[in-house]
């Protein structure tokens, strides 16, 4: 969702992503439905509705703090909640885009909040399992408001051909990536840091 004056960010995203495999655009969600979404989410860490992150799948999935230290919420995206609709609108029109552009096949969305204390990490690691192919493009959608550089907490996304690039967590960028080609971390930071992270799933066969 943009505020009628800035340009569209799906067409840039999509770009990137058939370019190189990997995108960055900032200012992809207006200020002020931002500012309400990190809101709605706070609340619902305060009332206890957020759980420690786990690792693995299935009934292997486990805490591991020394690996990840986030807390999630998982989101339904056939019943968002009011604050949360206009961002879901704006991945829906992500995936219509990469479906007519890029022909990736993407079928649903799954998502959650991700809120790191101060501190906190995730290790290096993909997001594709190696047993199963269904995510196919990674997403994360930032909701830190005033986030400076000192703060710390980039996304680090590592690649095969060039130097890491570092993503400042501010309230508004969007990335996205192929879940299946490249490796990334979050750094920690000296501030809470708040995400909407998802995965586009293509149909199982």
């Amino acid at each position: 969702m943009t505020d009628g004056t800035a340009p569209d960010p799906v067409p840039e995203l999509v770009a990137g992503i058939a370019e190189r495999g990997w995108a960055v655009v900032r200012h992809a969600l207006d200020a002020e439905v931002a500012r309400t979404l990190r809101e709605h989410a706070l609340a619902l860490d305060a009332r206890s509705a957020f759980v420690p992150a786990r690792v693995g799948r299935g009934a292997a999935r486990t805490e591991h703090a020394d690996i990840r230290g986030d807390r999630i919420r998982w989101l339904d995206d056939t019943h968002p909640d009011h604050d949360e609709a206009p961002a879901l609108a704006l991945l829906e029109r992500v995936r219509v885009a990469c479906n007519r552009n890029l022909m990736l096949g993407l079928f649903e969305f799954e998502s959650h909040f991700a809120l790191y204390p101060a501190g906190a990490a995730y290790a290096r690691h993909r997001d594709r399992f190696l047993d199963d192919d269904a995510r196919v493009l990674s997403c994360v959608l930032y909701l830190n408001d005033a986030w400076l550089p000192e703060h710390g907490g980039a996304l680090r996304m590592h690649f095969d051909d060039r130097s890491p690039v570092d993503v400042l967590p501010e309230a508004g960028t969007l990335v996205a990536f192929l879940s299946a080609q490249w490796d990334h971390e979050v750094l920690p930071a000296t501030r809470p840091r708040l995400a909407l992270t998802g995965w586009y799933r293509r149909r199982a066969c």
